[in-house]
């Protein structure tokens, strides 16, 4: 009796394994869009927070004033400007353009503009930290500490002395990334 060995896979058996397939991606489908929003979300912030550390870091190294600005207010990119003290004029040293990897995400600020003094201290200076949230109405509401809404908005704040952190609003206030 000879034994015959099967070398392929029948119908049913592909069948079966891309019935499998569609059910594992259909569950993975919201959980990756989350994720996609979330991941725009933190795309914006460390750029602005990026931005506004380099605008401050310009402003020691060179001595001089230099601003960091949102050129549309509501979008997630900057223009980071020093002064030139002989002519009186902004230029430009370096910017980010809103469609770098966050096309979707929305900037609310308390302050569309920040100007750092050679010292790395904000002028002039405000009676409250200025307040940059990030959030992606794309992909719903904000987390809240109750547990509703799915993404995950974060918030960058720049204090009269320059201090430069991201945090996020819904951690309670004993966290270390708790605004």
């Amino acid at each position: 009796m000879t034994i015959r060995q099967q070398l392929g896979a029948t119908l049913l058996e592909f069948l079966i394994g891309f019935m499998i397939a569609g059910i594992l991606v259909a569950l993975a489908v919201p959980s990756f869009r989350d994720w996609i929003m979330n991941t725009q979300v933190r795309t914006a912030s460390d750029g602005i927070k990026d931005g506004l550390q380099f605008a401050r870091a310009e402003a020691v190294r060179r001595n001089t004033p230099v601003r960091w600005r949102m050129p549309t207010d509501g979008e997630a990119g900057w223009v980071v400007e020093a002064l030139d003290r002989g002519a009186g004029t902004w230029t430009q040293v370096q910017q980010r353009v809103s469609a770098e990897g966050t096309p979707n995400v929305v900037v609310t600020a308390s302050q569309t503009t920040v100007t750092f003094l050679g010292t790395g201290t904000v002028t002039p200076t405000p009676t409250a930290a200025i307040t940059y949230g990030i959030s992606n109405p794309n992909g719903g509401d904000c987390q809240t500490a109750s547990g509703d809404g799915s993404v995950r908005c974060l918030r960058v704040t720049v204090s009269s002395g320059g201090q430069i952190r991201m945090c996020d609003p819904v951690l309670p206030a004993g966290s270390a990334a708790a605004c």
